[in-house]
């Protein structure tokens, strides 16, 4: 009997990035009746059709007919916007996304973002090419983390992980999802995503994690940024659909907003000349908020867990759900 294959894609420029041959050999010790073949994105639809199982950054439906033999499809993704989940469920294929070590990388992100609005670095590194001295200005611009609130919108697994970061700081945290636990964790207050506005209203900051939904798109409008509280920092390190960026922009002229910060906007990159690349309080960064030395090591660990569950019939960790309109708040 043909052991079973699993196919891998995982090409990068970036080492930490890309399946590496020490990845290899440990897959193949620790599972050694499992055939494990490596292939470019360019040559992945020809290599499909022997394939039991899938592991790999990107998935087109159309490669699905060109795969009788496939029954998961595995990313190491923490989001699932950019595979065809409802195409893969509809012909009987599991589809599963990565969680629980995209949120390290991504807490120290925003973390870093807030500190450069909040002690004036941004503002500092902005204005000391023409300025001598701008002390003032800072002392008018800074604000102290402890004892302010951090609102995070989309609240899962990296949202947690951002809120034990933010309670370092002494900061309080308010989570907001759909299916907030029944008993309070890690310090986060929850409130359902009914409540976003009353959530949004009493924040300092204001963090986006909501994924690429139907339901979720340009869902911070004219209409939330109204609600947020004078001069709060807002920060986008989840998706751009999320963001009405014409809305943003407005809160931000209209000085209702302190800053933003963003690691997700349209179109990537933003021309040259766009209001967002050129605004005096918009940091942006090149989606960068999960880049991690330890990102492959961590995404294989979790692939291997999960192919242990799937060789033993046990459910998989990570499914991916249909999209749907009324599901925005999955967190991730």
């Amino acid at each position: 009997m043909n052991r079973p294959v699993v196919l891998i894609s995982l090409e990068s420029p970036h080492s930490f990035w890309r399946l590496s041959t020490e990845h290899e050999r440990a897959l193949s010790a620790a599972f050694p009746g499992i055939e494990f073949r490596t292939t470019s994105e360019e040559d992945l639809p020809h290599r499909l059709p022997d394939a039991h199982v899938y592991f790999g950054w990107s998935f087109k439906s159309s490669w699905l007919f060109d795969a009788p033999h496939l029954r998961w499809i595995a990313s190491p993704a923490a989001g699932t916007d950019h595979l065809p989940v409802a195409e893969a469920h509809s012909v009987g294929v599991a589809l599963t996304r990565s969680y629980g070590f995209h949120g390290r990388p991504m807490a120290e992100h925003a973390m870093g973002m807030i500190l450069g609005f909040s002690r004036g670095l941004f503002m500092s590194q902005r204005v000391q090419r023409n300025r001598s001295w701008w002390k003032d200005d800072l002392a008018e611009e800074f604000f102290d983390l402890a004892g302010a609130t951090m609102t995070i919108v989309g609240c899962g697994s990296i949202g947690e992980h951002l809120a034990r970061a933010a309670r370092s700081f002494g900061m309080n945290v308010v989570g907001v999802r759909r299916t907030p636990p029944v008993a309070a964790e890690g310090g986060i207050t929850w409130m359902h995503a009914s409540a976003v506005h009353q959530a949004v209203a009493v924040a300092d900051v204001v963090v986006d994690l909501l994924p690429a939904t139907r339901a979720t798109d340009r869902f911070f409008d004219h209409g939330l940024f109204a609600a947020f509280k004078p001069r709060s920092l807002f920060l986008n390190i989840g998706r751009a659909t999320t963001v009405d960026q014409s809305a943003l922009l407005a809160a931000l002229n209209a000085d209702h907003l302190r800053g933003a910060g963003l690691d997700v906007f349209a179109p990537k990159p933003l021309p040259a000349r766009h209001p967002l690349r050129l605004h005096p309080r918009v940091v942006l960064t090149p989606k960068s908020s999960t880049l991690s030395r330890t990102y492959m090591d961590e995404a294989v660990a979790f692939f291997a867990d999960n192919l242990r569950r799937y060789l033993t019939d046990q459910p998989l960790n990570g499914l991916a759900e249909v999209p749907a309109a009324r599901s925005p708040f999955l967190g991730g």
